[in-house]
C-alpha cells in the first residue's frame, strides 16, 4: 500500500522576532496586525492542522506562529485564553489585524459565507 505526502506551503514564523519584554496580549495583537492572515498554533494540534490547511486549500497564506516552538509560547498561550475565554486556547485566527476567533468561529464564517468577505478585504483573497 502507498501513502502519498501532502504538500501545502504556509508561512511559518518563529513568534519572538524581538524580545516578548512587555504585556504578552500586546505582543499577540502586534503579531497579529503584520500579515493579512495570522494563526496562532501548537504544530502537534489537530485543530490548527486543519484550519491552517483550510486557509492554504483557499489559496491563502496565513502566517503561523507556532507556540510549542517559541521561548514565550507559553505566556502567549495564556494570553490567547485570557483573550477567547476558552480552553484550549489554540487555534487563534486574526484576519486584517481582527481576532476571529477559534476554529468553531472560523469554519461558522465559512460556512455561512462570510469568511471570504473578510479575506479579500484583508487582502489575502483576491478572487
Amino acid at each position: 500500500m502507498q501513502y502519498q505526502t501532502e504538500s501545502w506551503s504556509c508561512s511559518y514564523m518563529p513568534s519572538s522576532r524581538g524580545a516578548l519584554g512587555g504585556d504578552p496580549l500586546e505582543h499577540i495583537e502586534r503579531l497579529a496586525s503584520e500579515n493579512a492572515v495570522v494563526i496562532f498554533s501548537i504544530s502537534s494540534c489537530c485543530m490548527c492542522h486543519a484550519v491552517k490547511r483550510l486557509f492554504c486549500g483557499m489559496g491563502v497564506n496565513p502566517t503561523v506562529y507556532e507556540l510549542d516552538e517559541d521561548p514565550k509560547g507559553k505566556d502567549m498561550e495564556k494570553a490567547l485564553m485570557r483573550l477567547l475565554g476558552t480552553s484550549p486556547a489554540v487555534p487563534v485566527v486574526f484576519i486584517g489585524g481582527k481576532l476571529v476567533g477559534s476554529m468553531d468561529r472560523v469554519m461558522a464564517s465559512h460556512i455561512n459565507g462570510t469568511l471570504v468577505p473578510l479575506l479579500k478585504e484583508a487582502g489575502a483573497l483576491w478572487l
